[in-house]
């Protein structure tokens, strides 16, 4: 290829594909997201001039470029497995617009990514139909689940990636890392390898008060860094519980008279609830209400059995998630609090990303 090779993302959310892409040289030409702040950060990082803010169906085919590769993943709550699972879900068919995208840019590679159980559902068989003789009759499609701990991400967060290719079969790239690592491969990175250089404590429970302007509005922003490394004001008993969990514990090490109703008439299930992360291993999922520690296993690490004063009883803040995502430390960020959670949240990692860009450049004409 002569020059960058063009790139289009799709539901592109705050842009964490687009970021993995962009580390490999792809110069984004059109992003559509419908969320006003996702949009927001996105243009904050990438430029305004080629995002569109608004419905993917809004975007007409004569205002799709021409593109030598087309990313996205599709709203994935139907799919999820804290969503409804429903098939009918129209969220679901989004998919299908994808597809238009795809017909018209006419890429030489697509990208496809979401949810683990996307591959285990109608609408995948459906895409399965499209590749054999329908929209995408011409490219031929590798799909698989990777786990972005195996690409240098200091999360255990799996994905469904679907490659779709008409240049010839682009396999999904190989792990550079592993648990018990052998070969080549290098050790899994860990929390402790993205935020044990920062302050423990926050000395804040709130972002700047800054504002700036996208697409004509007026939005909080733009944060990077430290300015998302606040705290909260948990209540007393929340912090004793906390106080019982230790790195890897969960709801289950609470004691029953400190915990709500609901926990202790339901004996299993929901494990890693008020759990607490580890040191040396990688996150779970980090999903899009993290700053809820009865929300999953979100505490910070720090905790010593026989010292209270060495332990941190705290979830983890917004920058410290951005950074288990494998987001820039100067990446920027619009919008609220829990608007820029659920950008974080559901946001593909950026070195998952990176892992599969680099993979697709290699095969590019």
């Amino acid at each position: 290829m002569t020059g960058r090779p063009t790139l289009i993302d799709l539901f592109a959310g705050c842009g964490g594909m687009t970021q993995g892409f962009v580390d490999e040289g792809f110069d984004p030409v059109l992003s559509v997201e419908w969320d006003r702040a996702a949009a927001s950060t996105y243009a904050a990082n990438f430029g305004e001039g080629h995002t569109h803010w608004g419905d993917v169906t809004d975007v007409h085919d004569d205002e799709i470029p021409d593109a030598d590769v087309v990313i996205g993943g599709p709203p994935c709550q139907g799919f999820s497995n804290l969503g409804s699972r429903d098939v009918n879900d129209p969220r679901n068919v989004l998919w299908k617009q994808y597809l238009r995208f795809v017909q018209v840019a006419k890429p030489q590679i697509f990208v496809l990514e979401n949810v683990e159980r996307f591959r285990r559902s109608s609408e995948f068989e459906l895409l399965l139909a499209e590749a054999d003789h329908g929209m995408i009759a011409d490219y031929e499609l590798t799909h698989g689940v990777l786990l972005a701990a195996d690409y240098g991400v200091a999360q255990r967060r799996p994905r469904t990636i679907v490659i779709g290719s008409r240049v010839g079969k682009v396999d999904h790239p190989a792990p550079t890392h592993a648990k018990i690592p052998t070969g080549d491969l290098k050790p899994w990175e860990t929390v402790r390898s993205r935020i044990a250089e920062l302050p423990e404590r926050p000395d804040r429970i709130d972002m700047p008060a800054s504002r700036t302007s996208h697409f004509g509005q007026s939005i909080a922003g733009e944060f990077k860094g430290m300015d998302l490394h606040f705290g909260r004001s948990p209540r007393p008993m929340s912090l004793e519980r906390y106080d019982h969990v230790p790195p890897g514990g969960g709801r289950f090490d609470v004691p029953d008279h400190l915990l709500p109703r609901c926990w202790r008439e339901k004996a299993t299930g929901t494990t890693d609830v008020m759990g607490r992360m580890r040191w040396d291993a990688p996150s779970l999922t980090i999903r899009t209400e993290f700053f809820k520690p009865e929300k999953g296993q979100y505490l910070h690490p720090q905790w010593e059995p026989f010292d209270i004063t060495k332990r941190v009883n705290r979830v983890i803040t917004h920058y410290e998630a951005s950074l288990l995502q494998d987001f820039p430390e100067d990446f920027l960020w619009c919008g609220t609090k829990v608007e820029i959670a659920r950008q974080i949240g559901n946001a593909v990692p950026v070195g998952l990303a990176r892992a599969v860009a680099y993979q697709v450049k290699d095969h590019l004409h």
